[in-house]
């Protein structure tokens, strides 16, 4: 099923995208502001992003670039703002297609159709280990080799998802900051040592040594497999 997060601090249209995009067998998660959207997004994955640029927290343009800084996500923009500025500066910072309010649903679930049949195949792992943890993606779950589980919170589990998803590639700080909490904590890099430590006592066989969630001093973090 097709998970659709629809980000707009208008209720009316969150309720009828909901209702319609259900009715038509998507499944959907709906958020008035953009820092629950990036959060959200972190946690869910959805395979599509409907947005709107006139946020009460952030700029929708920003939602963007914080989603572009780790995903490929096909973003949708919905939004009354009319100037061509406007809509290159989306396009620009990474959205797929624009659709001006007011609209009609029709044309957006064509073009929701559009995007999604071209939509890259995810080819993300099932499961990955992390020492004699193995994380599974699909059920959102970690388990010892003894088979006991070990629960993570919702922000450990979006750090770690971010780490897990990119094998060997440095995530910065900036980013795993700007995904996991929100743009408007980039510099809360005192965040990041608290719940790395955390999943470090979780998951590490000696935490004061990790093998693969490795701290890039001043730089960010890295999963080594």
């Amino acid at each position: 099923m097709t998970r659709v997060l629809v980000v707009d601090d208008s209720p009316q249209i969150l309720v009828a995208l909901r209702l319609n995009l259900r009715a038509r067998g998507y499944d959907v998660q709906v958020t008035p502001d953009g820092g629950q959207a990036l959060t959200r997004a972190a946690d869910w994955h959805p395979d599509l992003v409907i947005l709107d640029l006139g946020l009460p927290d952030l700029d929708g343009v920003d939602v963007i670039r914080g989603l572009r800084g780790w995903s490929q996500v096909p973003i949708i923009v919905l939004s009354g703002r009319t100037g061509s500025k406007d809509k290159v500066d989306a396009l620009d910072a990474g959205a797929d297609d624009y659709v001006t309010k007011p609209f009609g649903v029709d044309e957006l679930l064509a073009r929701i159709r559009a995007i999604t049949r071209r939509a890259p195949v995810d080819d993300s792992p099932p499961a990955v280990q992390v020492g004699h943890h193995v994380v599974d993606f699909a059920s959102k779950t970690v388990s010892s080799r003894e088979g006991e589980n070990v629960h993570l919170t919702p922000t450990e589990w979006g750090i770690l998802d971010l780490l897990l998803r990119n094998p060997g590639k440095l995530i910065s700080q900036r980013q795993l900051l700007a995904e996991v909490w929100g743009p408007n904590h980039v510099k809360e890099t005192n965040y990041l040592r608290v719940y790395l430590a955390s999943l470090r006592r979780k998951l590490e066989d000696d935490p004061s040594r990790p093998r693969h969630l490795i701290t890039e001093p001043g730089m960010g973090y890295r999963f080594e497999p």
